[in-house]
């Protein structure tokens, strides 16, 4: 298998009624261009890991991967940003509310433009009013704290350069902060209205304790960070004979030719 351009990455626990059709919606919408997917099963108790190894076997862009136990979303991508190959990652929500079709507009504003990540706009919400309110709520205190000109930070499809993504802090719910700690990195982000579903099979596993609560007390420690942080930063070699810009952070360049 060549070096693929992208590795979707979709984090998933008890979706095996979603995974299928899930995956073969990202086939359809990759046909054109290389890729991989990685699918972390996150200590799982349906048949999700026996579904994901058996259409491995068949299909060589599949990599599944294992959790004994349940560790959270953030964990599971992290991970598997390390094992990708790809120069950018997708990520994606395992319960099929992503819409794969919106994936090639995504990748294709990030490859035309100088950003680092280009997050998906759920313009259209179709979950339930709990979910719809917690989530504009922690929206707006994000947007008014953080500074991170992101109007959905919580929706699951993203385009990251892999690059930029492995410099960033770990922590247990870092993907609801990707935007602030992209930027806080020196990369740029744009966000785009993507489509969004109604799941289809399984249930949700947030509610507002995990979603709300525990968001607002992780976004003191993004907080800080972002205080603390002194990047960008221009650095001047020895050997710079002319006023353009070096590099300002690692991960962040466009790549040469």
């Amino acid at each position: 298998m060549q070096q693929p351009l992208v590795s979707v990455i979709i984090p998933a626990k008890d979706e095996a009624d979603n995974l299928p059709h899930l995956l073969d919606e990202i086939a359809a919408a990759l046909v054109d261009i290389e890729h991989e997917i990685l699918v972390v099963d996150d200590g799982s108790s349906d048949a999700s890991w026996s579904l994901l190894t058996q259409r491995a076997a068949q299909d060589a862009s599949l990599r599944p991967f294992h959790h004994t136990r349940g560790v959270g979303q953030s964990t599971s991508i992290w991970q598997a940003a390390y094992q990708a190959r790809g120069t950018w990652l997708a990520t994606l929500d395992g319960d099929g509310q992503n819409d794969p079709a919106d994936l090639p507009r995504l990748l294709d504003k990030a490859l035309r433009e100088d950003v680092a990540m280009v997050a998906g706009h759920r313009v259209s919400r179709r979950d339930d009013w709990l979910k719809r309110l917690s989530s504009r709520v922690a929206n707006g205190v994000r947007a008014a704290l953080l500074k991170d000109n992101t109007p959905d930070t919580g929706c699951g499809l993203k385009v990251i350069r892999r690059d930029a993504f492995i410099t960033l802090p770990y922590f247990d719910h870092m993907h609801r902060f990707l935007p602030a700690l992209i930027q806080l990195q020196g990369g740029r982000c744009v966000s785009v209205p993507v489509n969004h579903r109604a799941r289809q099979a399984g249930q949700s596993h947030y509610g507002l304790n995990n979603r709300l609560w525990a968001g607002l007390i992780d976004m003191v420690g993004v907080m800080w960070l972002r205080r603390r942080s002194r990047l960008p930063a221009e650095l001047i070699s020895q050997q710079t004979t002319d006023t353009s810009p070096n590099l300002t952070t690692a991960g962040h360049a466009k790549e040469r030719g």
